[in-house]
């Protein structure tokens, strides 16, 4: 189990006593702020640890929902409009404005990691929002796994979230032109 530093000093109260269990080897530090009572985490759940409100978005979200094969080099995050730039070398941060952000967010786990993450129809969305800026086989592959599972999705909620969306109509255009 992860745990921040705040979570720590709940447990143990105070630096003298975190020491006593990091040197004890109870409580192992894996990077500033983070500690695990197992000496190895992974990657993902000490950066949705790090990060509890960030969501997990584009190629990261693709590659966990089994859209694609391709494992992202970074995580990709969504956070709001007015958060702080996150300096860490394993994200790659999107400001989302706060009117769309927390529209299809759901909660996932994987391993040994709990996080949020926008569900397959947000990500239908962000696809055709992106599409100029992915590579066209890559979003070429993304689109044939869409059309492949087309039933398993919620239609209405993919045309609630594309009408929440700035260019609802070229979204809702490109929806009925490539994938229904």
């Amino acid at each position: 189990m992860l745990l921040t530093y705040k979570q720590c000093m709940e447990k143990y109260h105070t630096d003298y006593k975190l020491k006593q269990a990091l040197a004890r080897g109870e409580l192992f530090q894996l990077e500033k702020g983070i500690y695990s009572d197992k000496p190895y985490a992974s990657d993902l759940a000490i950066v949705t640890t790090k990060y509890p409100d960030a969501i997990l978005t584009m190629d990261t979200a693709f590659y966990y929902h089994g859209l694609t094969d391709v494992i992202p080099d970074k995580y990709h995050i969504a956070t709001s409009q007015s958060a702080r730039h996150l300096r860490d070398p394993r994200i790659s941060q999107m400001f989302i404005p706060d009117l769309i952000l927390d529209c299809g967010v759901v909660e996932m786990e994987r391993r040994d990691a709990h996080f949020l993450i926008y569900d397959r129809e947000r990500m239908l969305i962000e696809l055709l929002r992106f599409k100029n800026k992915l590579p066209y086989d890559y979003y070429k592959e993304i689109l044939r796994n869409y059309r492949e599972i087309i039933y398993d999705l919620d239609i209405e909620q993919i045309q609630e979230y594309a009408a929440e969306f700035p260019k609802s109509k070229m979204i809702s255009e490109a929806l009925d032109r490539e994938v229904f």
